[in-house]
């Protein structure tokens, strides 16, 4: 009732709910603020303002005065009475307002606030219980009374009636608490049993939520990277399209130069036969033939020399072959006098015919000969010539810009993956391996270490990786001594372990790279290919990318060289695998 009254007491009367920002109009009423706003705001056309408890008015709206004390025990109320409030039940008997219920009666079916329960009977036939809206579950179907003991027997909540004359009559029984008790008990042990089991997840769970910070974090250094990485090669696109065109840009002004100088003899040729022409028009135009004959000796002779050359030709060509008719006569009247005169004439006459047919082909070369050289003049004024674009060029300078481009890529891409972590197995070296105690360097050694025998081991200078590689991708860098004869790659386990095939190269369950006499060479089943490259640093890197078939070796040079793919398609694992020969040694770096 208590709890009732106070509820009343802290109650708004316009929104019936606990006060909310409360304040006080001048008649001494506490309303929320938002409440009473409402309430005059709706009163502000009528031009006065009432309190909606009292009906007191006012002309102008007053000033709302805040009660600091009251929003305080509102709010402590509410703190205090949200628990039963969040159940949705409330005591059967507080009819005027909701009063959360604090307990149930089983006996009465009824639920009770804190007020209420103080008064309620405390006869052992009335059970409290916490509040619950499920009282017909907590009475006995059959007997309407409350359930107060487990059949152990039958696993069922019974009551007393059920024990002494119900169907459980005669069954080991236990009190409800007695047997909630021994279920706590056995839920305790379960407990302990899970609560490592929960411990254990919670630690997967922040490996999993670290590992996917690291991988947000890689990812993110890896775009950073990429996209510096992008905008270095744009750079480097950008300057060689500035050298494309500037090159492009040359040859135009090569080509135009050219072309213009071309132009400009053209005009100046134009230009003096546009002169001489019109010297030749006036002339032609004159009456006076001497005029004439003279100004075309005196000035314009070799100009002329080689059409008149033609026309005398002709002219002397034309006498010749007159000549020659006249004497052909001669002969013939001759002939019919006699043998001497006609021998001694036929002789004469041969001279001259011989005579005029020398003149007739001298004037007829002549004239010949001044028809070519006017050809060969009138042909002197054809186009010359003009080269186009060097396009060769052109493109050499683009390839040579976007192969640097293509590098930087590739080298990029080979160093966005993090190092394989890989040490030597011991027991696979040879006797005249020298194995460091971290296992990462393989040198050779001149006398046997005379190791325990076994399947494993090599009779050769080499040894195996302990790591295999099954499948995904993987590199590796090795630092290699600078002289002497040294290989890098890798085997099937099954390769062979004695003979001469045994060496990493010689067979066909592995591939490498070698360096000998200062080149590189690569081996497979027997097979050497000689890549006719100079080693330049001592830094080698592999990359195996398995499903892909592929083993490519690289100078981490600046910047890193391809020196070899081998492409296979691998059937076993791929252990890594290092020979070292006289003098040589060999250090995983990664």
């Amino acid at each position: 009732m208590a709890a009732a009254d106070l509820r009343d007491e802290l109650s708004c009367s316009i929104c019936l709910s606990i006060y909310t920002d409360p304040v006080s109009l001048p008649c001494g009423h506490y309303f929320c603020r938002g409440c009473i706003g409402a309430a005059w705001d709706t009163q502000g056309g009528s031009g006065a303002y009432s309190c909606p408890e009292c009906r007191a008015e006012y002309r102008e709206r007053p000033a709302l005065q805040n009660i600091r004390k009251l929003s305080n025990i509102a709010e402590r109320f509410l703190s205090t009475h949200s628990e039963h409030d969040g159940t949705g039940i409330y005591c059967t008997y507080c009819i005027h307002y909701p009063v959360p219920a604090a307990q149930s009666c089983l006996l009465c079916e009824a639920s009770l606030c804190d007020g209420h329960v103080r008064v309620h009977s405390k006869s052992a036939e009335h059970v409290l219980t916490e509040p619950t809206t499920n009282l017909g579950n907590r009475k006995c179907s059959e007997h309407n009374e409350p359930l107060k003991y487990l059949c152990c027997e039958d696993g069922a909540c019974i009551c007393a009636s059920c024990c002494l004359a119900g169907g459980h009559r005669g069954h080991r029984v236990e009190l409800l608490s007695e047997a909630s008790e021994k279920k706590k008990e056995k839920l305790r042990k379960v407990l302990e049993k899970l609560s490592p089991e929960r411990e254990e997840t919670e630690r997967q769970m922040e490996r999993l939520q670290e590992r996917r910070r690291e991988a947000r974090d890689k990812i993110a250094a890896q775009i950073e990277r990429f996209s510096n990485n992008i905008r270095d090669e744009n750079e480097k696109l950008k300057i060689t399209e500035q050298q494309v065109l500037s090159d492009i840009s040359r040859q135009k002004e090569e080509l135009t130069l050219t072309l213009t100088e071309l132009i400009q003899q053209l005009e100046i040729k134009k230009d003096e036969l546009s002169r001489k022409i019109r010297h030749i028009e006036e002339l032609c135009n004159m009456a006076d033939p001497l005029t004439v004959l003279q100004e075309q000796w005196e000035s314009h002779g070799a100009a002329f020399c080689g059409a008149e050359g033609a026309d005398n030709g002709g002219r002397e060509g034309t006498e010749g072959a007159d000549t020659e008719g006249r004497e052909r006569e001669g002969t013939e009247g001759a002939d019919t006098e006699g043998r001497e005169r006609e021998g001694t004439e036929g002789a004469d006459t041969e001279g001259r015919e011989r005579e005029g047919t020398e003149g007739a082909d001298t004037e007829g070369r002549e004239g010949t000969e001044g028809a070519d050289n006017g050809g060969r003049k009138r042909e002197g004024i054809k186009d010359p010539a003009v080269g186009d674009l060097d396009v060769g060029r052109i493109l050499e300078t683009l390839l040579t810009g976007l192969a640097g481009i293509v590098t930087g890529l590739k080298g990029w891409w080979i160093c966005r993956q993090e190092a394989t972590e890989l040490v030597l197995d011991t027991n696979t070296a040879g006797d005249h391996v020298s194995v460091s105690g971290d296992g990462k360097t393989a040198s050779h050694s001149p006398s046997s270490h005379c190791y325990p025998q076994s399947p494993e081991r090599f009779v050769v200078p080499q040894a195996l990786s302990t790591r295999s590689f099954p499948s995904g991708h993987h590199y590796w860098d090795v630092e290699v001594s600078e002289s002497g004869n040294w290989k890098l790659g890798v085997a099937y386990p099954s390769i062979e372990r004695r003979g001469k095939q045994s060496c990493i190269g010689g067979n066909d369950k592995s591939w490498c790279l070698c360096r000998g006499n200062n080149i590189y060479t690569t081996r497979h089943d027997g097979e050497e290919n000689n890549l006719l490259r100079i080693p330049s640093v001592p830094w080698i890197r592999i990359l195996l990318d398995y499903e892909a078939g592929s083993l490519s070796f690289y100078e981490l040079s600046e910047p890193i060289r391809h020196l070899h793919t081998f492409t296979a398609s691998f059937t076993e694992p791929l252990h890594a695998a290092f020979c070292v020969w006289y003098d040589t040694w060999v250090t995983i770096i990664s």
